[in-house]
């Protein structure tokens, strides 16, 4: 059993896009820029744009935040995101997710120009990457193809199968792992909360995506042996050993399933770290894209 190092391979990456950000300054005297709106006071949405920042200086990037309350209207919002759309200083962006109740999620994500979507959530991203046409790819399946393709797992005529169809992760990871790509040329099976027999299908897996959204829900008899298991879940569980009073898990019973694997993604450190190297690379494309500079 080898452990898939998520944290290890996105430093490998960003040290790469670090020496290629400081050739575009030295060259052209201008870094690709990263903004991020955060509507709300969500702690863990919070923290994940706060660790984007971070990342962002960490290779030289430049990134901007706009903070904006809960009560925003939707029509604020997407002024906000006009704005941006129109700076031809901010190169890429994201609206931070989830969003309050009150706003209508599709129509925000539908304003954003296609060619700053950092995040690979506008349809016609989407449909482009449906297509295998170039387009920004959403960050979590991006990470999850590098991660593939730097541990070099073969996925040409494999059994993929899939544990969740959400728009960010499970819906375009099955159809990006289905595409005449490397990673990709897999047989892909989708599964949800109405797959009957999910087990039988599970067993069948050469390379298991767990993106379900339920602590531990995958077991030892769910896996065939010597398969490649990908945990895309987290979890926060109470644990009182811990200083902070809780411990992070994913989707997988790790313990008892990493015995029977060829490769497995620990949680946290596994496909986290690459959720957001995969927004940093998008970042640097958006740059290109925008600026025309190759």
């Amino acid at each position: 059993m080898k452990i898939i190092d998520g944290k290890t391979t996105a430093e490998l990456i960003k040290n790469e896009i670090k020496t290629e950000v400081a050739a575009i300054i030295d060259k052209y005297n201008s870094a690709p820029h990263l903004a991020a709106i955060l509507v709300g006071e969500d702690p863990a949405s919070n923290t994940y744009v706060n660790n984007k920042e971070k990342d962002c200086r960490s290779v030289g990037m430049t990134s901007s935040v706009y903070r904006m309350s809960s009560r925003t209207s939707e029509e604020e919002l997407l002024r906000t995101i006009a704005f941006l759309n129109e700076d031809e200083q901010i190169h890429g962006f994201i609206v931070q997710l989830p969003l309050p109740e009150h706003i209508n999620v599709d129509r925000i994500i539908a304003a954003i120009n296609p060619n700053k979507d950092v995040d690979g959530f506008h349809p016609i991203n989407l449909g482009r990457m449906m297509l295998g046409q170039d387009s920004f790819l959403p960050a979590t399946p991006f990470g999850i193809l590098e991660l593939l393709k730097r541990y070099n797992i073969e996925t040409k005529g494999k059994n993929c199968v899939v544990l969740g169809r959400s728009n960010i992760v499970g819906t375009p990871l099955s159809i990006m792992l289905s595409r005449k790509n490397d990673p990709g040329n897999s047989t892909v099976t989708l599964c949800h909360s109405y797959s009957n027999n999910l087990a039988d299908i599970t067993r069948q897996a050469d390379i298991l995506i767990a993106a379900i959204g339920k602590p531990e829900f995958v077991t030892k008899e769910m896996i065939k042996e010597n398969a490649t298991v990908i945990d895309v879940g987290i979890h926060r569980v109470v644990d009182h050993e811990k200083n902070s009073g809780y411990k992070l898990i994913g989707d997988v019973k790790f313990d008892e399933v990493a015995p029977k694997c060829n490769y497995i993604t620990p949680v946290p450190g596994g496909v986290g770290p690459m959720t957001r190297i995969a927004l940093l690379l998008n970042t640097l494309k958006a740059f290109r894209k925008t600026t025309g500079i190759s």
